[in-house]
């Protein structure tokens, strides 16, 4: 999920209750919230090494519990040296730690409900887990998260101005509350709809052929739409599913053929960089361009691709000489569809 997302939900925990507990909770709950993207580092390294590492050991069950053992350390410390608190709970190590576990637990949680996924067994295992019932930024969830934390804010405002203020922590407990059954109640939404598309996917039949694979992506903003992917022996296809309406309309499929099997293709997915890349990808459509000089092998995820957009995202670009070098590679997020 986004940033926003993670840190409003470490402000409802804290407000839920949970800042009661230890002195410096909200600061454990915000920080630890995000903590899991500290991986954003390796950006550094280059767009292609953020794929390899992104979601990785510090998205894994023993990575985010080492995490937060870490930073409840560093606050501990600190609070240790700080000044007592006039009112408030004191300082509490277990607390301390618990809270900030489960402040990165959280967030490898709504990681696990999008389409990316996590690594939850790395290192030793890489295999991907992803529920795909929420997309990366999930307005509703937003919502009520905002509702929830400003919502009493707004209140007391309201009840000063007309001179009827009540210092009532209760309100804002039970806003918190709201906010986090509302996200709750989104992904059980999320949920349903997705059951629903991956078997009305399932029940068809696609240019005469049954489907090997499918997949269902949520959009931004419609929980009932799905932007799907179905993998058949020969083809890939791009269908747009609406779980209200019952509706999967064979007119609105894309069709993607499968590239044949050629040399150029095979020396591509041989790099190191393919490797990284189709460790990644779980629809992976590729594509093979000659040009004067060699080959230019695409290589994509369906996984984020829509009919509605003509977007290529998550691309890997690799550029072959003529005796099948590889001479330059780039990987992006998102660009233009290639020449044909």
């Amino acid at each position: 999920m986004d940033t926003i997302t993670h840190t409003l939900t470490g402000l409802a925990l804290g407000q839920a209750g949970l800042k009661r507990k230890t002195r410096f909770a909200v600061l454990a709950l915000v920080i630890g919230s995000n903590l899991p993207d500290i991986d954003i580092i390796s950006l550094t390294g280059g767009s292609l090494n953020y794929l390899k590492d992104h979601r990785g050991i510090t998205h894994s069950l023993i990575g985010f519990t080492v995490l937060a053992a870490l930073w409840a350390f560093l606050i501990y410390a600190f609070g240790r040296r700080a000044r007592p608190a006039r009112r408030g709970p004191a300082l509490n190590a277990k607390w301390l730690f618990f809270i900030c576990w489960i402040a990165a637990g959280c967030h490898i949680l709504m990681d696990y409900t999008n389409p990316y996924g996590v690594r939850l067994l790395f290192p030793w295992s890489g295999r991907w887990f992803a529920e795909d019932v929420m997309p990366i930024v999930d307005v509703w969830a937003l919502l009520f998260l905002v509702i929830g934390l400003a919502g009493p804010a707004l209140l007391r405002l309201v009840s000063e101005e007309v001179g009827a203020a009540r210092d009532d922590p209760s309100i804002a407990r039970k806003g918190a509350i709201f906010a986090l059954c509302g996200i709750i109640a989104v992904w059980g939404v999320r949920d349903l709809a997705h059951r629903r598309a991956l078997g009305m996917l399932s029940a068809r039949i696609y240019r005469g052929q049954e489907p090997v694979r499918i997949g269902a992506f949520p959009t931004l903003a419609n929980p009932f739409q799905w932007d799907a992917v179905v993998q058949t022996d020969s083809f890939y296809f791009l269908v747009p599913v609406d779980t209200l309406s019952g509706g999967v309309n064979p007119y609105e499929w894309k069709v993607l053929y499968k590239a044949s099997p050629s040399p150029a293709l095979t020396a591509a997915t041989e790099t190191r960089a393919a490797r990284i890349f189709l460790n990644f990808a779980r629809f992976p459509q590729s594509l093979v361009n000659e040009t004067e000089n060699g080959f230019n092998v695409y290589f994509r995820d369906l996984r984020f691709a829509s009919v509605g957009s003509e977007r290529w995202n998550f691309v890997l670009v690799l550029r072959l000489s003529r005796n099948l070098r590889l001479q330059k590679q780039r990987f992006s997020f998102t660009r233009r569809p290639p020449e044909r």
